[in-house]
């Protein structure tokens, strides 16, 4: 998969694109192609470190948690999944 990573903390000159492995859907979670991020107050904050005591230094780290896309997988726990 494609994806903008950070390896540190700091600001848009740590973003970088790269091929990533393709995750695997844990048995709660759902698998989603991606087709646009938002870049929200809080992974801006997490990229500056005001959150690292909450954090535990995970890198490399992938910003953006609101996403638009498309489900691709359903983990075996997940049973309530409306679609079209």
């Amino acid at each position: 998969m494609k994806a903008i990573i950070a390896n540190s903390y700091g600001g848009p000159e740590v973003l970088t694109y790269t091929d990533q492995p393709d995750p695997k859907v844990g048995p709660d979670s759902f698998l989603i192609r991606v087709k646009a991020a938002g870049v929200n107050p809080v992974d801006w904050k997490i990229l500056a470190g005001y959150l690292d005591p909450m954090m535990d230094g995970h890198f490399p780290l992938i910003p953006g948690w609101d996403v638009a896309g498309v489900v691709e997988a359903v983990g075996s726990g997940r049973h309530r999944v409306r679609g079209r």
